[in-house]
């Protein structure tokens, strides 16, 4: 009788510790998803290739980095009144970081918060706009990386002078987005001494984007298409008349070749977001902090070349071509 007592007694303690590792477990099993789980609020100017590619990138570089993230993603829809008070939002929310995904969108979260840490990418000129103080010196909640390699601008128009020597370069941009005005800026210092001439039109936004357009047909030899948000989202209208007028057209960036431009000089988006979603998983982690991660730029570039848009826009193909670029379709 006492060793059947003693047996119970046994089983009772063996099912009461189960029932307590059970609990144990459910209680750890919860505090980690709790600790593991980040929100990051999102945001973008406009949705367009470019910077979509980008988002993508970042997202693809958080899980590959094994972290569980809800995203809460905001487009401006292309309205400057829309982007503060998305980030206004983001911090009212309390998310964990914010991923800002241009120059309109890194200005608005950087006003909106000095606290939750900001990784931006797709912006130009991070110094200029303010958003770090130099590119070896990040904010104290905010870095990224940039899209535009300090030898792009200048390696393009070397491209239009060698090629099309003596061209009417007409430029289409928002004089709204500041990265696009420094860009321009760029351009007429590169161009400076070529023989090349810089027509320039300005928009409010994508509607004006073909009127505009058209207006360049007669004095532009050529068109040259910044990574202007305004623009590259209304970029159809554009290579509509570059196709009709036989004008080629150089844009910035390889997702607005493959739209059907003729060639540029640049970086694949989703690279540069890859990076920006590195940075972020140090930061969310707890590994760094914003301040700890200079801004950086973009890898190097590279010339691309769509023949496809050469042939509908009437260039006069070059051999040098064949050995120099890469092609996308």
């Amino acid at each position: 009788m006492k060793k059947v007592m003693m047996l119970l007694a046994i089983i009772g303690l063996v099912i009461l510790a189960a029932c307590g590792s059970d609990d144990t477990s459910g209680s750890d099993d919860t505090a980690s998803e709790g600790g593991d789980t980040y929100t990051i609020g999102a945001t973008q100017i406009v949705e367009h290739p470019s910077l979509d590619a980008a988002y993508e990138g970042f997202q693809e570089a958080l899980k590959d980095a094994g972290l569980e993230v809800e995203y809460d993603f905001q487009s401006a829809q292309s309205d400057q009144n829309n982007v503060k008070p998305i980030s206004d939002g983001f911090v009212a929310d309390g998310v964990d970081l914010i991923f800002a995904n241009s120059t309109p969108s890194a200005l608005g979260a950087l006003q909106a918060t000095s606290d939750i840490p900001i990784l931006f990418t797709s912006v130009t000129d991070a110094v200029d706009a303010g958003l770090v103080p130099s590119m070896d010196e990040a904010g104290e909640n905010i870095t990224g990386v940039v899209d535009l390699h300090p030898d792009q601008i200048d390696a393009t128009v070397e491209f239009i002078s060698t090629y099309f020597d003596g061209a009417k370069i007409g430029m289409l941009y928002n004089a709204g987005e500041q990265n696009s005005v420094k860009q321009v800026e760029t351009v007429k210092e590169a161009a400076e001494g070529t023989g090349l001439e810089i027509i320039e039109r300005t928009v409010a936004n994508s509607s004006e984007v073909q009127q505009a357009a058209n207006t360049l047909v007669g004095e532009a030899d050529i068109f040259y298409i910044i990574t202007d948000n305004t623009v590259v989202s209304a970029l159809e209208s554009v290579i509509g008349v570059a196709n009709d007028q036989d004008i080629p057209l150089i844009v910035g960036e390889p997702d607005s070749l493959a739209k059907g431009g003729f060639a540029t000089f640049g970086i694949h988006y989703h690279t540069i977001g890859y990076r920006t979603g590195e940075m972020a998983a140090e930061i969310l982690t707890g590994e760094k902090s914003p301040s700890d991660i200079p801004a950086e730029y973009p890898p190097e570039i590279q010339l691309f070349i769509n023949k496809q848009g050469a042939e509908e826009q009437g260039v006069e193909w070059n051999s040098d071509w064949d050995d120099t670029a890469q092609f996308i379709e």
